[in-house]
């Protein structure tokens, strides 16, 4: 009997690009950083996406800073001006 030290992993998935999350393209297991587990990371995708969904101190926070959290105005070509 052999005494093979070596831990092997032997993973029975294939790579297709459908399986592969559409975030992190994770195959396997998803990154630390992926919004599906990371719960900070996935607020910050929720705000942008949705502007209506900033928490309310996240929201003073941004304002006592000057910034403006809020739709997008000019969901058109916006111009320098």
């Amino acid at each position: 009997m052999s005494d093979n030290s070596a831990a092997t992993v032997f993973h029975s998935n294939r790579y297709t690009a459908q399986s592969a999350c559409e975030h992190c393209q994770g195959i396997i297991r998803h990154e630390r950083w992926c919004i599906t587990v990371h719960r900070a990371v996935y607020y910050a995708y929720e705000i942008v996406a949705d502007p209506s969904k900033l928490a309310i101190g996240d929201a003073i926070i941004l304002h006592s800073l000057g910034a403006a959290w809020g739709e997008n105005r000019c969901p058109a070509q916006c111009g320098p001006n």
